[in-house]
């Protein structure tokens, strides 16, 4: 009885133990073009899968493709991954073109529902306009040899990986299974799941390892995506850039309109970083420092609120790119929203006392000047105009009375640089 009663306890103490040890896998959702934001999204869903401990990344892809640049540094990340990424082709209907189709070959393991097709990844321009021929040639012997190096390491068809290239060549995900250019013909993402899960795939180290699908957590589409995703579309982003340093222009040609400042400065950060020119991180830095130079500029020049509002708008932008990146945890909006109207309310209250303290100046110093007595300099030919010394300061002034230069004279009141002044009586 003992001796039956022993292997059941350790059975149940390691059944404990692997229960307690669940597993996780990071889902993402691939719907739009593969731009700056696919691969901010996608970077930052492999940090939440190795801060989590999740064995896998799980890729739902529905795209038309997108920009190479992209895609390329897509590639790189995969290839460099510690965790296994799974890409399906879904929903029923859905497609993999272009960029879509590369990345696919990327992954550790691959596959499409069915009524779904991959292919068509011959590189075209952004507007649509024919290639001239050298560049073209250049551009697909290029992208050929990269995919098929990324192929040959899956050990997947060469032939495949070529066509969809040179002959924009687009298949059936059942054909394209049928050719081992995808793993795996699934009914749905369950099924997929289910077929991944077990299989050895080789990773950066050359080490084998098996496949393990855990339970989904979720990394959905957040703000930052979605502000990326509207500036990262490669037309809009160079419209940006060129009307951003337009706006640039404008206010350096006509100092103190302010606006087109502003707009411009935060344009220009915004291209620079849809361009990859600028790390989303770094961008996001860029931006706080502009909306603080902006808030600071408020209380010293009259804008009306635009350096002030310009200013917040940077603060709230560069913080939702900041912290994302760096530590792969969404800083919540609950922090955000306060920290920004705060340093708002502060900037805002101080150029207000500011403002308030020159007014009192101001009038303060029209008191001065009506307590002192001013001596004409010079004047026109009638003495109703001309120039007085008063306080040490030379000013213009108009009279009704007609003045000689040497005459003494009060301060009645004041506009601008010009002061209404009267006769002193002797």
């Amino acid at each position: 009885m003992m001796k039956l009663f022993v292997p059941v306890l350790l059975m149940l103490l390691l059944g404990t133990k692997v229960s307690l040890a669940a597993t996780c896998t990071v889902a993402v959702t691939i719907n739009e073009a593969i731009t700056a934001s696919t691969t901010d999204y996608l970077e930052r869903a492999e940090k939440r899968a190795l801060e989590n401990k999740c064995d896998s990344i799980f890729v739902r892809m529905n795209t038309p493709g997108g920009s190479l640049m992209s895609t390329r540094r897509i590639v790189e990340r995969m290839l460099a991954s510690k965790v296994p990424y799974l890409c399906l082709i879904t929903p029923r209907g859905g497609h993999a073109g272009s960029a879509g189709a590369i990345i696919l070959q990327a992954c550790h393991v691959n596959g499409g529902v069915i009524a779904t097709n991959v292919g068509a990844a011959t590189p075209i321009m952004g507007t649509g306009e024919k290639m001239p021929e050298d560049l073209r040639n250049k551009m697909i012997n290029d992208t050929v040899s990269w995919l098929e190096g990324v192929t040959t390491l899956r050990e997947r068809d060469l032939k495949f990986s070529k066509d969809i290239v040179t002959e924009a060549k687009s298949v059936s995900s059942a054909a394209a299974v049928a050719s081992k250019a995808l793993d795996i013909l699934a009914e749905d993402e369950a099924d997929f799941l289910k077929k991944a899960e077990g299989r050895k795939v080789l990773m950066q180290d050359k080490a084998p390892i098996q496949v393990v699908v855990g339970d989904l957590r979720e990394f959905t589409p957040d703000t930052r995506y979605q502000i990326l995703s509207f500036i990262a579309d490669p037309e809009f982003a160079y419209l940006l850039f060129m009307g951003s340093l337009g706006l640039l222009y404008v206010e350096l040609t006509h100092p103190g309109l302010v606006a087109p400042g502003v707009i411009g400065g935060i344009g220009l950060v915004f291209s620079m970083i849809a361009f990859h020119k600028l790390e989303v991180a770094w961008g996001g830095l860029a931006l706080i420092l502009l909306g603080i130079g902006f808030l600071i500029a408020e209380i010293f020049i009259p804008s009306f609120g635009i350096l002030g509002i310009g200013g917040l708008v940077s603060l709230f932008v560069g913080s939702v790119f900041l912290f994302d990146q760096s530590t792969g945890y969404t800083l919540p909006y609950s922090v955000i929203l306060p920290v920004v109207l705060a340093i708002g309310a502060v900037f805002f209250g101080v150029g207000y006392l500011a403002l308030k303290t020159l007014r009192l100046r101001s009038r303060d110093a029209d008191q001065d000047l009506k307590d002192s007595t001013g001596i004409v300099t010079s004047t026109d030919e009638n003495g109703h105009k001309g120039q007085m010394q008063i306080m040490g300061e030379t000013w213009n002034f108009v009279s009704e009375d007609s003045l000689r230069v040497g005459e003494h004279v009060s301060v009645t009141a004041r506009q601008g640089l010009t002061l209404n002044v009267k006769k002193n009586k002797e």
